[in-house]
């Protein structure tokens, strides 16, 4: 974002390699620069009360497994923000590991199959300890709970969206993309907007919701 030069981009992580990245990215567009890169969190904004026109939080909030834990960095991300500001708040998918696992195989593991039980369940998602391939503890949200959760810190949702659709799980995507008919009904399918379909689409979930 900062590169496009619209906006201050200020970048927050409790990760210093993750810092150590976005510095590197800084670096190399001298014209238009990250304006801070900071070591912190999402739950402790060091930003003055409505002094942000956006806050993107792409991670936090399936890194923080409990929902009180959600809604403070949802909340802080709406202390932060002037009347009308947009927050945009990735979650993951209940379904994404279930996906994951069809995919990659790992449904062969019963191991694999108690953690995915769980994930469908409670969206308590637990990485097995012996299983650095599998993805890293984390909540899965399902649409509803992501959009509940920030209207209830203050931040009142407006829209929920599919990122990542199916098709990744296509091992010949780009054949079945060169074939205009095929990809113009991949497309209906994932772009169906009624609100009782799509919900086992999305692997990333992409909430936009202002601050009133």
């Amino acid at each position: 974002m900062a590169g496009c030069g619209w906006h201050d981009v200020h970048q927050i992580d409790p990760v210093e390699n993750l810092l150590e990245v976005a510095r590197e990215i800084s670096a190399a567009q001298p014209a238009s620069p990250i304006t801070s890169i900071t070591l912190g969190e999402a739950r402790a904004l060091p930003y003055a009360d409505g002094s942000a026109d956006a806050v993107l939080l792409f991670g936090p909030l399936y890194h923080l497994t409990q929902r009180t834990a959600r809604v403070e960095a949802l909340r802080e991300a709406c202390r932060v923000l002037r009347s009308s500001g947009v927050v945009v708040a990735i979650g993951i998918s209940r379904f994404s590991s279930a996906l994951d696992g069809l995919l990659r195989r790992f449904i062969d593991d019963d191991a694999f199959i108690d953690m995915m039980t769980r994930d469908l369940a409670e969206g308590q998602h637990r990485r097995l300890a012996e299983q650095a391939t599998y993805f890293t503890t984390a909540y899965l949200h399902l649409p509803d709970e992501l959009e509940a959760e920030a209207n209830d810190a203050g931040p009142q949702a407006e829209e929920t969206l599919a990122i990542q659709g199916p098709t990744w799980l296509l091992s010949d995507f780009e054949e079945r993309w060169a074939d205009e008919a095929h990809r113009a009904r991949m497309m209906d399918i994932c772009s169906d907007s009624k609100p009782n379909h799509r919900r086992w689409v999305p692997v990333v979930i992409w909430l936009v919701a202002r601050k009133p």
